[in-house]
């Protein structure tokens, strides 16, 4: 059983400090099942490898063993000493305690730094459909890349997109990419690969749904497939199913709230402030109806629909039938709700049930929790989705994860996007130089890198893009906001 992480950010040898095991000596630690052995395959300024290595006595296994085991040779016929599992994630746990916590006493700063990563889990169970490794890790802005260990031949295969017969075992070696803080990707392994192998060796009661909870904090309740790890990591036991996700529910909207009252308000009027003098919104807000509007669009979805104010435009237009609101806030979807004159909804899983205006005119609306970062069934056959001042609140490494949800999964007719065009900020004379003009943006483009980003993303996905700018126009700077419509 085997894991390895990576880093390539210099000096890489800082590995050593975030998990606190010195790369120069291999250490074995006694586990309640078997030996962690930690060692560095490689270690050097640029690129440094730890693995974690668990050397599993089977006699320990047996006599922990489940009483409802399967058949009576189950405690000797067993992948447990090979196979990734609960043993894996109890062992990250013990050994690389202090990293999992996101805790590091010797370089403190580097616990929460963003770090290229690479983790190779040999041997990973994969129960189920194959497509849950991309359905578990992609949401969280990983590249994922895997193979098959088929039982009958030596040859390993990409089971991702693989035929058939290649997709009938459960072992893969998994290899995960992405850039964030070690404490995250441990505590992702801890979660996932459980739920992957289906499975735990040891009693599930109340104290994992803290474990879990603790655990899933700013990611889980967001999840697209949430319940499906909430129900395999509690060992499918209803009860504690119903209580974790009951939980998962209720601090997601309470941590609505409480950053819709503090950060979001006071950022949303500093955005105000700066672009009020060229009444920017509603000139936005023209602009995509008006697209809309030639394009002759009837479904339309807006992601990120905020409190409704293009949802409201578009209700007035005669030739669209049916309408989406998406956005990840309850309390913004609340808002919308009032402001569109909807029914009060009723919450299934992610889901904002249907409803219909009291005056019994304009398009059928619908509001749903969700995010355009997770493939969502619920977006696949329309005519267009607006993403209006959206992409830019995006981290970019979870650009990716946008672009194949949104053009490879949802993938309809049209795209409307909008957003800041970066070389205008200079003509807001209380914006400070480099900052952007909302607290909340991850980044904004020039020009030429929106123009670049749109134009690899439509060659990409079999769509064209047209560009256009909207506001006042400056010669040398063009206007403050761009927008792509795509079309296939």
């Amino acid at each position: 059983m085997l894991l390895t992480i990576s880093t390539t950010r210099p000096p890489a040898t800082d590995l050593g400090y975030l998990l606190g095991k010195h790369p120069d000596r291999a250490q074995a630690l006694e586990l309640p099942f078997g030996t962690g052995h930690v060692f560095y395959p490689e270690a050097d300024a640029e690129r440094c490898t730890a693995a974690l290595l668990l050397e599993i006595d089977p006699v320990a296994l047996v006599r922990r063993r489940d009483p409802d085991a399967g058949f009576a040779l189950a405690q000797y016929v067993s992948d447990r000493p090979y196979a990734a599992s609960s043993l894996l994630a109890v062992a990250i746990g013990r050994v690389f305690g202090s990293a999992l916590a996101g805790r590091c006493s010797a370089r403190p700063e580097l616990a929460e730094a963003a770090l290229p990563l690479v983790a190779t889990i040999a041997a990973l169970p994969v129960r189920g459909r194959p497509e849950l490794l991309r359905e578990l890790f992609e949401p969280l802005g990983y590249a994922i890349s895997a193979q098959a260990h088929p039982l009958d031949t030596l040859d390993t295969l990409d089971t991702i997109g693989a035929p058939a017969s290649a997709a009938s075992t459960p072992y893969h070696t998994v290899t995960l990419r992405g850039e964030l803080p070690l404490a995250r990707l441990l505590t992702h392994l801890c979660v996932l690969i459980p739920v992957l192998d289906d499975d735990k060796h040891y009693f599930v009661g109340d104290d994992e749904v803290e474990k879990l909870l603790r655990r899933g904090d700013g990611w889980l309740s967001e999840h697209p497939r949430r319940e499906l790890i909430v129900h395999r990591y509690l060992k499918r036991q209803r009860s504690l199913t119903r209580a974790a996700l009951r939980r998962l529910a209720d601090d997601a909207a309470a941590d609505d709230a409480e950053q819709a009252r503090d950060a979001d308000a006071v950022a949303d009027a500093e955005e105000a402030a700066l672009e009020r003098p060229a009444s920017l919104q509603e000139q936005r807000l023209d602009a995509v109806v008006e697209t809309l509007r030639l394009l002759e669009v009837k479904t339309v979805a807006d992601v990120g629909c905020g409190e409704g104010a293009l949802l409201r435009r578009l209700t007035r237009e005669p030739s669209i039938e049916r309408l989406l609101g998406v956005d990840v806030s309850m309390r913004a979807l609340e808002r919308a709700r009032a402001r569109l004159g909807l029914e009060p909804p009723i919450l299934l899983g992610n889901d904002m049930a249907d409803g219909t205006s009291r005056r019994g005119r304009g398009p059928s609306a619908r509001l749903l929790h969700g995010s355009i970062l997770y493939r969502d069934q619920r977006l696949q056959g329309l005519d267009a989705i607006c993403l209006v001042e959206v992409i830019e609140h995006v981290d970019k490494p979870r650009l990716r994860a946008l672009e194949r949800a949104l053009f490879e999964f949802a993938r309809p007719t049209h795209v409307v996007l909008t957003t800041p065009n970066a070389e205008y900020n200079v003509r807001y004379p209380h914006l400070p130089a480099g900052a952007t003009r909302h607290r909340d943006h991850r980044f904004e483009w020039t020009r030429s890198q929106f123009e670049t980003w749109a134009r690899k993303v439509a060659e990409r996905h079999g769509y064209v893009v047209e560009f256009s700018e909207i506001g006042p126009s400056d010669e040398e700077l063009g206007a403050p906001t761009q927008m792509a419509v795509f079309h296939r």
